[in-house]
């Protein structure tokens, strides 16, 4: 699996209220009406120009504060190809494999990239490629994780192995 796409660049410590506003938990239901407001408090341009495949990149403990997946859900309805970050909140992180949602942590990645780069990452190769040149090796996902990503998330990655639509 590969994606491209142009980077988003973002700091530490970016809280899911910023990612998907709090403002709207109890009153936005469907899911791509969430798309809508992706990152709306966090970066307006984010939510006016963020295109199908782009990536997202975080500092430490992305996605820190409250465990709602709609601060997941928006970013995957959005379009986001992945997340890379120096490190998740272990909530965020559980809820992208779920919501199949591709993210890695590389600090030197983070470090090197820049907003507005175009990017590419093989899961294949567990590689990074950046625009630039440089190149970030990564460990692959297990089987187990790539299934669920592959399949768009956990109840979808359920559901096939169960034979279910």
């Amino acid at each position: 699996m590969k994606i491209q796409g142009k980077v988003w660049k973002y700091g530490d410590d970016v809280n899911t209220d910023v990612i998907f506003p709090g403002k709207y938990t109890y009153t936005i239901k469907e899911r791509s009406e969430m798309a809508k407001v992706a990152c709306e408090d966090l970066d307006p341009e984010f939510n006016k120009n963020a295109a199908a495949g782009d990536i997202i990149v975080g500092g430490k403990n992305w996605g820190c504060g409250s465990s709602r997946e709609q601060a997941v859900t928006c970013l995957v309805e959005r379009g986001i190809g992945a997340i890379i970050a120096k490190g998740f909140a272990r909530i965020y992180y559980r809820n992208c494999l779920n919501e199949g949602l591709p993210i890695l942590v590389s600090p030197e990645a983070v470090d090197a990239i820049q907003a507005g780069e175009q990017v590419e990452i093989d899961f294949d190769a567990g590689q990074i490629r950046t625009a630039s040149g440089k190149s970030f090796s990564f460990p692959p996902y297990p089987e187990f994780v790539r299934g669920l990503i592959e399949d768009g998330g956990l109840i979808p990655h359920v559901k096939k192995s169960l034979g279910l639509k």
